[in-house]
């Protein structure tokens, strides 16, 4: 038999002329003589979406990732025709697109071209998937750099990568392995000192090129679904984040006891283990804020059981746990044991949860429990009675925190390492393949997680992790980098995917400090907890097979190093939970790359190992052993060394001293650090003042401290306390104001501030524009206020 092997439709296809335009309110409609479509709707002054169509319509219009109460509205819109292009404006872009080709030029409104396509939209047909491999180009500006993707475990600055975004298990992963865990398909793009930003929102395998085909073209494309993406204006990077995650969304406040240190293993069992395991961070003064229980808990490994072999009164236990400060945090995967006596198993068969083949079986697949089924959490119904099931487990045992693993999803024995791409999901009415609903189900799981923790701790928070993510499930958890190695190589790499997650709108991340798998040096624990206790998420966990990783099993100089560190993050709670309100009402990342601090700064753009912490501690870790300091530039700008208070100025490198028990810190001038008590968990004692660490600068500074019960919702009915400060620091004096807002009552009635790098001596107090001399230091540079005062006035000579 002969085949014509001549296809109509072969290769590459792009768009024809333009046939008609028009408007509809925000929304312009293109069509193409060849059938394309281009949607552009206006989604702010700064913010426009691009969608394409190649057969003459749409399909649904539905997305997992955005936010339903993202901010839209603009102040200006108009467009124009010329002979060439159709001009669509706003008040902060200007849009050309070619009569001709529908290519794209994005300027500025002040005429700074910031986008613009090379070979635009194109596509080719997939006779294997019967769909469209829809792709988009554009051309690379001078200088252009590029940052974000989530969590790719390579250098921060993605030019000349190529990346992929196909949620993995990926077990002991390397340096510049990908794909990982997350798919985040959003970048940012700076050039001209001016930063943009791109979300591709298409749950499909999909892939980004910065350079590395062509070294003057980025593109990303998608192995089905549609071109449909957001182009998103800065200037600034903190612009483009901060919308970027006002668009997928903000999370709301997580328990403080969240933010705290927490201690894993697998697996921490029998309830012995358990037990010794928390005694020892009492005894040795290490303070700790959760312990958490792997899959070893299960009565073999059968999710929302227990084995009462190992745990015989778990309520007992996890009761007794709190009233020492212990939250207990407990594991939950998706893949449901086939088990005929197993009620979980024989709900969810009887409603018909579980995901299927295209020809009708169930989806089987071997995980921990052996042969299982996994719910569909693209179908409502299925999250919701998902979301009932912790009724258990949360509501009357009283685990207090759920971390879902394993949710990319992921499948052993099987070379894809997941599902097969025939899998059938729901995808909330709008039935679809795998191939689609791969990357967004270990977040829909969450989603599920998340609603029925909320559900059963209420009137609390919920505190939910997820290891599998895609752009917006910032809104129900927070997540981890996944299965590391212990080793210097995989240190550094900890510390680009948390500024690369915190970048790409999900700041609540952290790593398995010390490394999962294999055994780190007591010298590499020391430093991973050095860089870890400055990360959002700050938790110890391992692979049990490996040996011991609790602060105490190495030697005494590490547990010292590993207890000073940890008592420090507890110092610095509320200046950490000041970051947190900040990334969850504003979506400011907790987390700052040096580029996205001085964007203007040219030598922040390649920099991978500092950061800054909240918006005042710059952090640069310790990354190789028997280091005795290392070389480490520092910001524009006046910094003090956090240890001996030095000043040095920035815009260059220096060598800094960091001995073992050391880490190399510094803090803004001007900057005023809110800082708790030493506690041995939240909650131990009362806050009996507030300490405000003020680092003399002779101009402006400011801070902000955010307080609240630091558990429950009061907070949204106005029960928070926010403490704005103002500083003025001029050649003999010093002015400190101070504003309050919110109805929450601290406890604490004082303010002790502690003032660093005076440089006169203090002759006068004037506290609210009255002279007090009731006042006075407590040592060198201390002094005790009432924490009501609205300003303080140090005078010197």
């Amino acid at each position: 038999m002969i085949t014509n092997t001549e296809l109509e439709r072969k290769g590459n296809q792009f768009p024809g002329p333009i046939t008609t335009f028009s408007q509809k309110a925000d929304t312009f409609n293109i069509a193409s003589n060849n059938g394309v479509l281009l949607q552009i709707t206006v989604i702010r002054d700064s913010m426009f979406r691009f969608r394409y169509a190649t057969e003459g319509n749409f399909p649904p219009d539905f997305s997992y990732a955005l936010d339903k109460n993202a901010t839209h509205g603009y102040n200006h819109l108009e467009y124009q025709e010329t002979p060439d292009t159709y001009i669509i404006k706003t008040a902060k872009l200007v849009l050309h697109i070619d009569r001709i080709s529908l290519k794209k030029r994005i300027y500025d409104i002040d005429g700074t071209l910031i986008n613009e396509d090379e070979a635009g939209f194109h596509w080719e047909f997939s006779y294997e998937h019967g769909s469209d491999i829809v792709k988009m180009s554009k051309h690379a500006q001078k200088m252009e750099s590029y940052y974000g993707l989530g969590d790719k475990p390579m250098h921060f600055n993605l030019k000349g990568k190529r990346v992929e975004n196909w949620v993995t298990d990926q077990y002991a992963f390397g340096k510049d392995q990908d794909p990982l865990y997350k798919a985040i398909p959003f970048y940012v793009g700076l050039h001209s000192d001016k930063a943009y930003g791109i979300f591709f929102d298409n749950t499909f395998r999909t892939f980004f090129d910065f350079c590395q085909e062509r070294r003057d073209t980025t593109s990303f494309w998608a192995q089905g679904g549609e071109m449909n993406y957001y182009f998103i204006y800065g200037p600034g990077i903190d612009r483009v984040v901060s919308s970027y995650t006002d668009l997928t969304g903000k999370p709301e406040m997580p328990p403080l006891w969240a933010l705290g240190f927490h201690q894993s293993k697998w697996s921490y069992y029998p309830e012995n283990n358990v037990r010794e395991v928390a005694s020892k961070f009492r005894e040795l003064r290490i303070p700790c804020d959760a312990i958490y229980l792997d899959i070893d808990y299960m009565d073999g490994f059968r999710c929302f059981t227990w084995n009462n072999n190992y745990f015989p009164d778990p309520k007992k236990m996890i009761d007794e746990l709190e009233e020492d400060g212990f939250k207990t945090v407990a594991i939950i995967d998706p893949g449901i044991k086939i088990d005929k006596d197993y009620d979980i198993y024989k709900e969810a068969l009887e409603k018909d949860y579980f995901c299927k083949r295209a020809d009708g079986p169930l989806m089987k697949g071997k995980v921990w429990p052996g042969e299982c089924n996994f719910p569909d959490f693209t179908n409502p119904k299925v999250r919701e009675w998902w979301a009932d099931l912790y009724h258990e487990l949360i509501g009357e045992t009283g685990v207090h925190g759920v971390w879902n693993d394993m949710n990319e999803p992921a499948v052993m024995e099987v070379p894809t390492k997941t599902f097969p791409l025939d899998v059938r999901h729901d995808y909330d009415g709008h039935p679809c393949s795998h191939r689609k609903a791969h990357n967004i189900y270990g977040m829909q799981m969450a989603r599920a997680t998340y609603h029925g923790v909320k559900k059963y701790t209420y009137p609390k928070r919920p505190f939910i992790i997820t290891r599998s993510a895609y752009s917006g499930a910032q809104r129900y958890c927070s997540s981890w980098t996944g299965d590391n190695v212990a080793t210097w190589e995989h240190l550094w790499v900890a510390n680009q995917q948390i500024q690369r997650m915190c970048l790409s709108g999900m700041s609540f991340i952290g790593t398995d400090i010390g490394g999962f798998a294999e055994q780190p040096t007591g010298e590499l624990f020391s430093r991973w907890v050095q860089l870890g206790v400055f990360h959002p998420f700050c938790r110890v966990h391992s692979s049990g097979d490996h040996g011991d990783q609790e602060p105490w099993s190495f030697d005494e100089e590490v547990t010292n190093i590993v207890r000073d560190y940890v008592e420090m993050r507890y110092e610095l709670l509320p200046y950490l939970y000041t970051m947190f309100w900040e990334y969850a009402q504003d979506g400011i990342p907790m987390i700052k790359p040096l580029v996205y601090f001085d964007q203007e700064d040219h030598q922040t753009f390649y920099r991978t190992d500092e950061f800054i912490f909240g918006n005042d501690i710059l952090v640069c870790p310790i990354l190789e052993p028997n280091a005795q300091g290392r070389r480490m530039y520092i910001p524009r700008g006046h910094w003090y060394n956090y240890w001996s208070d030095e000043v040095v100025e920035g815009g260059k490198e220096l060598w800094v001293d960091a001995d073992i028990n050391k880490i190399p810190l510094f803090v803004r001038s001007g900057a005023m650090i809110p800082k708790y008590p030493v506690q041995q968990y939240v909650g131990e004692k009362k806050i009996e003042t507030l300490t405000l660490d003020v680092y003399y600068k002779e101009g402006k500074g400011k801070a902000k401290v955010y307080e609240d019960a630091q558990d429950g919702y009061d907070y949204k009915k106005g029960r928070f306390s926010m403490r704005s400060f103002k500083l003025t620091g001029k050649s003999n004096e010093l002015i400190i104001q101070q504003h309050k807002e919110g109805k929450f009552v601290t406890e604490y009635d004082t303010i002790t501030l502690k003032f660093h790098g005076l440089p006169f001596k203090v002759t006068a107090i004037e506290l609210d524009n009255q002279l007090d001399t009731s006042i006075k230091f407590n040592g060198e540079a201390t002094l005790e206020i009432t924490k009501d005062f609205t300003e303080l006035h140090l005078i010197g000579e």
